[in-house]
C-alpha cells in the first residue's frame, strides 16, 4: 500500500514530540511505502531534516508557505465565474462552508493562479459583499490586506501537485487536513485523519493571544482554522484522536461519531522497564523532556523551580530538549540569568532513556497536550510526573478505570506556586514518589504498547482501502 503521510511544522524538521511518533512509526511498517507531503513556513526556516528518512520513504514532497510571497505577477488573465463558482469563493473568503469540490476544481483543473485570483474583479467583488455585510465599520484596506494574508497560503495549497498514494494520512486537521481531503478528491481514494492534539482549539488559543493580530479580525482568523477543521472531519474517512476526551471534542466541533475512534499512542516499552532507579547524589534530580517553545511554558516551568529552589537547595532541574523557538529559548535564558540559578541545565536533545537514569521524577508545564509521549516515557521508566491538567494529562496520571493508582500529581496551567508545591511533596515524600513510580510503570505495560498503536492504524488502513471514499 503507498501512503502518503501529510506533516505540518513537524517531521522530519524539528525533533522530539510528534515528529519522533511520526519517525518510529514509518519504521514499524516496512511493510508500506511512504510518501511524505511536508508544509513549514520557509526553506530557510527549515533546511536540514533532524531525522535520517526510513527507507520505505519513497518520495518526499516538501511545501513552504513562505513561497506564496514569491509568486511571479503573471500576465493579465481574466477570472470568470458562473453563479455556483462565485458562490464557493465568497464562501471561502468568509470561512463558512464553501463547496469544496468546485474549488479543488478552480484551483486543481482550471489552474487559477493565486495572485491572477487575488488581483481580480471577482475578488474584489466578493471582497466588497463581504464587507458591507461582516465588517461595516473596519478599514476596507484592512479587511483588504487581512482576507488576502489569509488566503494566500490557502491558495497556494490549492494550486499543488497532488502525489499519488492509495490513501492520504493527514496529523492534524489544518492546512495538511486541506491538503489529505484534496488528496481524496483527486485520485478518489480515502482519506484519514489523526489528531495528537485539537488542531482548532490550538489555533484559536495562539490567536487570541497574539499581537499581531488585528482586534477587528481576529473572529476571522479563528473561523479560517474552523473551516478547515470541518473540512477534514468531513472528507475523511476515519478520524482518529489519542483518548476519549478529544474524541468528545471532535464530535462537539462537528465530525461524526460514526468516523471517530481512539487509538492511544505506543511506546517500545521494552526499552524503558528495565531503567533502574537513580542512585543517591545528595540531589533530587527532576527532569523535563520537552523541546523549547512558547507552548510548552518553559518560563512557568523555571519560575516554579527558582521557588522550589529556595525551599529545598538540593534539587537540580535538566531540561531535556532542542530548541525550536530561539527567541524563546533566549527570553528563558535571560529569565534564569536575573533569577540567579545555577542548577538549570539545557542538555538539548540527548538519549531519554540513558539520561532518565539521572532523574528521580520529571515535571510537564504545557499549556497545551494532546498525550504527550514524554509522560508516557516517564512512566514507563518508573519515573512519576508533574504535570499540567492538559489534554489527557490527568488520564494518564491518575486513571480512575485501572486500580493502579496515582503516578504523578496533576495541576493547574500556568499556576507556578501550586506547581511549586507539588513539586516540594515528590522532593519530600520519596516512599509515594516511588510508589507513584510503581504505578506509572504498570499503567505503560497495559495501556500504552507500540506494537499495540501500530496494528490498530494497519487496520485502519485496511478498513477504509475497502470501502474506498465511502464514510465507515
Amino acid at each position: 500500500m503507498r501512503i502518503c503521510l501529510i506533516l505540518e511544522g513537524s517531521y522530519p524538521y524539528v525533533s522530539g514530540g510528534v515528529s519522533s511518533w511520526m519517525h518510529n512509526y514509518i519504521k514499524a511498517m516496512p511493510e508500506q511505502e511512504f510518501v511524505l507531503w511536508l508544509v513549514s513556513a520557509s526553506y530557510e526556516k527549515q533546511k536540514q531534516f533532524c531525522y535520517n528518512i526510513p527507507s520505505n520513504v519513497v518520495e518526499v514532497n516538501e511545501i513552504f508557505l513562505g513561497d506564496a510571497l514569491k509568486l511571479a505577477t503573471p500576465k493579465r488573465r481574466k477570472v470568470s465565474f458562473d453563479q455556483l463558482e462565485k458562490k464557493a469563493v465568497y464562501e471561502l473568503m468568509s470561512c463558512r462552508n464553501p463547496d469544496w469540490n468546485i474549488i479543488f476544481r478552480i484551483f486543481q483543473e482550471d489552474k487559477i493562479n493565486p495572485i491572477t485570483f487575488l488581483m481580480s474583479e471577482e475578488f474584489l467583488n466578493c471582497l466588497d459583499i463581504l464587507c458591507q455585510t461582516d465588517y461595516k465599520n473596519a478599514d476596507y484596506a484592512k479587511c483588504f490586506y487581512t482576507i488576502r494574508s489569509m488566503l494566500l497560503p490557502l491558495l497556494y495549497l490549492l494550486g499543488q501537485e497532488v502525489p499519488r498514494a492509495d490513501v492520504y494520512h493527514a496529523t492534524c486537521a489544518g492546512y495538511a487536513g486541506l491538503l489529505g481531503a484534496m488528496g481524496a478528491w483527486k485520485y478518489e481514494c480515502p482519506f484519514v485523519l489523526t489528531e495528537h492534539g485539537i488542531y482548532t482549539r490550538e489555533r484559536e488559543e495562539e490567536l487570541l493571544r497574539a499581537e499581531w493580530v488585528d482586534p477587528a479580525f481576529r473572529k476571522m482568523w479563528i473561523k479560517l482554522f474552523y473551516m478547515l477543521s470541518h473540512l477534514a472531519y468531513d472528507h475523511a474517512a476515519s478520524v482518529t484522536s489519542l483518548f476519549s476526551q478529544a474524541l468528545e471534542t471532535q464530535v462537539e466541533l462537528g465530525c461524526s461519531r460514526k468516523k471517530c475512534r481512539v487509538i492511544s499512542n505506543g511506546i517500545h516499552l521494552e526499552q524503558y522497564l528495565d531503567i533502574a532507579p537513580k542512585k543517591e547524589n545528595g540531589f533530587i534530580d527532576i527532569g523535563a523532556i520537552v523541546r523549547i517553545a512558547r507552548i510548552k511554558d518553559i518560563k512557568t516551568m523555571l519560575y516554579s523551580f527558582y521557588e522550589l529552589n529556595i525551599r529545598i537547595p538540593e534539587t537540580r532541574l535538566h531540561i531535556l530538549g532542542g530548541v525550536n523557538d530561539q527567541g524563546y529559548m533566549d527570553q528563558c535564558a535571560e529569565l534564569l540569568k536575573e533569577m540567579g540559578i545555577q542548577n538549570v541545565f539545557f542538555t538539548g536533545i540527548v538519549d531519554v532513556r540513558k539520561y532518565m537514569e539521572k532523574l528521580d521524577f520529571t515535571i510537564l508545564t504545557s499549556i497545551s497536550e494532546g498525550q504527550p509521549l514524554s509522560v508516557i516515557e516517564s512512566l514507563a521508566a518508573g519515573r512519576p510526573c508533574v504535570a499540567t491538567d492538559v489534554g489527557c494529562c490527568r488520564e494518564l496520571l491518575e486513571d480512575p478505570g485501572d486500580e493502579l493508582g496515582s503516578a504523578g500529581i496533576c495541576v493547574l496551567p500556568m499556576h507556578r506556586m501550586e506547581f511549586a508545591d507539588a513539586m516540594e511533596f515528590m522532593c519530600l515524600n520519596k516512599n509515594a514518589r516511588l510508589q507513584m513510580g510503581a504505578a506509572g510503570k504498570a499503567r505503560a505495560a497495559q495501556t500504552f504498547q507500540h506494537d499495540t498503536m501500530i496494528q490498530k492504524y494497519t487496520e485502519v488502513y485496511y478498513e477504509v482501502s475497502r470501502y474506498g471514499r465511502n464514510r465507515i
